[in-house]
């Protein structure tokens, strides 16, 4: 997601995709770290990792903790 759609989210929803990328990327990382296999799944950790990030930042401009 864009941060542009991220920002027109309520704090609700934003607070529900911040835990599915959370629990999402735990799965990714066990995956890698069972089969030792990286190939493709790096590049979408990352993504999900710089997704969390900005949704950490929307919810701390808006005075949420997370």
């Amino acid at each position: 997601m864009r941060i542009k759609e991220l920002r027109g989210l309520s704090t609700e929803a934003l607070q529900a995709r911040l835990g599915e990328l959370r629990l999402e990327s735990g799965i990714e990382r066990r995956k890698i770290a069972s089969t030792g296999v990286q190939s493709r799944k790096g590049a979408k950790i990352r993504e999900m990792k710089r997704a969390i990030a900005q949704i950490q930042t929307l919810l701390k401009e808006r005075g949420v903790a997370s």
